[in-house]
């Protein structure tokens, strides 16, 4: 436990430093994106989500010599496997921050991301436990069709619903924290050194994502935090619960596909201090939330959202536990 406390922290503090350097030198360099949600959209520095995967590495390669010289037993293989794919997905995410890669060539590009899960995979567990009915053996199925399938559909549902002050690293950290648990007392330890650091880098993020933001993660922030869900779950071999604890960036999604993924008018309008749906018109779930509650701050939505989490993370921990 001390060793993982020691992890968790490391990965926090080299984000939470980063991230204070960061900030200035993206604003400084014109990388930045507009606060769509506030009287007249500020600029606040984008791409932040480069000191989440540094926090993460770190933490993991920490990880990794606590394997060798301290006894902390885990498959490196598999860990290391997992890096690579999130890695593949963060650079995903710089391009497409930097150049706008069009939605549907994104929503394919996680796909070659996972093949470094594939690959180890193939010498693993094909079987995947669903509730009340055990485990599953799908066979070469769940190696060439449901590792890819699931690290590109993780990826792109964490990047959707997204886009308000904290939504993505309070609502991440939530994800972490439960799935942690379950590795922890599932023993999963290779799940643990990828979940562990990711918590402690979203912890560090969050206080310069909180409204009012300092800096947003960006598409590569977004993308990481999904390809770390998928990367732990398959290597733990726990893709249930992986795939239970994102329904409400599934139901996010429907609400968008319904409304042909807008591009655009997705966020709030802001009027007296509280966001309402641009135009009147649901286009996702947050304005949702917006209608139902008549209007609402940004950060009390995110706080509904982040709220919504924990109960999602703890039904899944009693389903898994």
């Amino acid at each position: 436990m001390l060793t993982l406390l020691a992890v968790l922290a490391f990965s926090l503090l080299v984000t939470l430093a980063l991230s204070h350097f960061l900030v200035p030198r993206l604003k400084r360099f014109g990388i930045t994106g507009k606060d769509v949600n506030k009287e007249g959209r500020p600029e606040v520095a984008e791409m932040g989500g480069i000191a989440i995967v540094a926090g993460l590495t770190a933490g993991v390669l920490l990880a990794i010599m606590l394997n060798t010289f301290n006894g902390l037993d885990f498959n490196i293989t598999y860990v290391l496997a997992a890096l690579v794919t999130i890695h593949a997905m963060a650079f995903i995410g710089i391009v497409d921050d930097l150049l706008d890669i069009p939605q549907v060539v994104k929503a394919f590009l996680p796909l070659a991301a996972a093949v470094p899960l594939v690959a180890v995979s193939a010498v693993g567990s094909t079987a995947i436990a669903v509730p009340f009915l055990g485990e599953l053996d799908l066979g070469m199925l769940y190696i060439v069709v449901l590792i890819p399938v699931g690290v590109a559909v993780a990826s792109n549902l964490t990047n959707m619903l997204a886009g308000f002050n904290g939504m993505e690293a309070g609502m991440g950290s939530v994800i972490m924290l439960f799935m942690a648990a379950l590795a922890f007392l599932n023993g999963r330890t290779e799940m643990l050194v990828l979940f562990i650091p990711m918590l402690g880098a979203l912890l560090g993020f969050l206080g310069n994502n909180w409204f009012p933001a300092k800096v947003f993660p960006g598409d590569v922030g977004n993308l990481t935090i999904g390809a770390v869900l998928a990367s732990g779950v398959i290597i733990g071999n726990m893709e249930g619960a992986g795939a239970l604890i994102l329904v409400l960036y599934v139901i996010d999604f429907f609400i968008k596909a319904w409304n042909r993924f807008p591009s655009s008018k997705w966020w709030g309008e802001p009027r007296g201090g509280k966001l309402y749906p641009v135009e009147g018109k649901v286009r996702g779930f947050a304005q949702l939330v917006m209608r139902m509650c008549g209007g609402i701050s940004e950060r009390n939505l995110v706080l509904v959202f982040i709220g919504m989490q924990i109960v999602v993370g703890l039904a899944v921990f009693l389903l898994y536990a």
